[in-house]
């Protein structure tokens, strides 16, 4: 099967009601083939504004959205009646601010044999490489603080940590992380004004600054849906996943309304079990670890201060 029809297999779509959040200028699923509302963070022009001078988009395909799913609920979006037999969301879960709440809004829509299908960016082989993935503390502190954008510390992990990432050289172990180009900055340019600024955004005023909220490998993933489900945070088990490809940077999941919390539980170490545990590959030079990195960068702000004070560190 290819992506789409592992992302659609055993939908009836013809006979159903679904959602697809997020579709741009693919949709996974057309609307003649069934009848699906299009959801996305902002409205069809606001969109066409955004992606305007994006090369990767064609805004004259971008669909026509149907509901805007931000400062609502999703029950309110589409309507206090309508209740869906599928929910597709393709590289969506990364990006929304609050985990918990947004699996939980999805779950008030789902009728009760209502599927959630999940296509996941894979850390390992792409620009988050070397971003720390997400536990279960990060999932309850955006939850506390019901976040409706990103939090400032995935956007400094973001600026600071995103890098160019060549997925075919990943899977081959020919990665070398010294010289891996930064995608917010040029070498050497990193300064604490331009990884702060956005964050600061965020944090005084609620601008939303678009980045990945949430890290993950197929392993990670299931093992925190594992621990979430244990604290009885959602009622989704695994139904069925695709480990990520050879040469891909993505893996799919199937997510299955589900009453028996020790089945949902299990469900999710049986993936996490099973699925395909691809190391990062050895770096090819030595290179510092996290906290090394951090007192350099903290050292580096330090002399620059001393250059602008004209005080010499010894």
């Amino acid at each position: 099967m290819n992506r789409r029809e592992k992302l659609i297999a055993e939908l009836n779509l013809s006979d159903m009601v679904g959602a697809e959040i997020g579709p741009l200028n693919h949709p996974l699923v057309k609307k003649e083939e069934s009848k699906v509302f299009y959801i996305d963070h902002a409205g069809t022009e606001s969109l066409k504004n955004k992606y305007a001078n994006d090369p990767n988009v064609d805004t004259a395909q971008i669909a026509d959205v149907d509901a805007i799913w931000g400062a609502s609920t999703l029950q309110e979006c589409l309507g206090s009646g309508i209740k869906l037999d599928y929910v597709i969301a393709s590289h969506v879960i990364e990006h929304v601010p609050d985990l918990l709440t947004w699996l939980q809004e999805i779950k008030t829509v789902l009728k009760p044999e209502g599927e959630v299908r999940l296509a996941v960016p894979d850390r390992r082989f792409t620009f988050d490489y070397l971003r720390r993935e997400s536990r279960l503390c990060d999932v309850l502190d955006a939850y506390l603080r019901r976040a409706r954008v990103p939090l400032p510390v995935a956007i400094l992990d973001h600026i600071a940590n995103t890098r160019v990432v060549d997925v075919v050289k990943a899977w081959a172990g020919d990665l070398d992380e010294s010289q891996l180009q930064p995608m917010e900055w040029k070498p050497r340019e990193l300064s604490y004004e331009l990884l702060t600024a956005h964050a600061k955004d965020a944090l005084e005023n609620d601008a939303y600054r678009d980045v990945h909220c949430w890290i993950f490998t197929p392993h990670s993933f299931a093992g925190l849906l594992a621990e979430m489900s244990a604290l009885g945070l959602h009622d989704f088990a695994c139904a069925r996943y695709f480990d990520t490809p050879v040469n891909e940077n993505e893996f799919l999941v199937w997510l299955r309304t589900c009453n028996d919390r020790e089945e949902t539980i299990k469900s999710w170490r049986r993936m996490q079990d099973t699925a395909r545990t691809v190391p990062l590959p050895p770096l090819k030079r030595h290179v510092l670890g996290a906290p090394a990195r951090v007192k350099l960068f903290a050292r580096e702000l330090l002399r620059r201060k001393a250059e602008r004070d004209r005080v010499e560190i010894t």
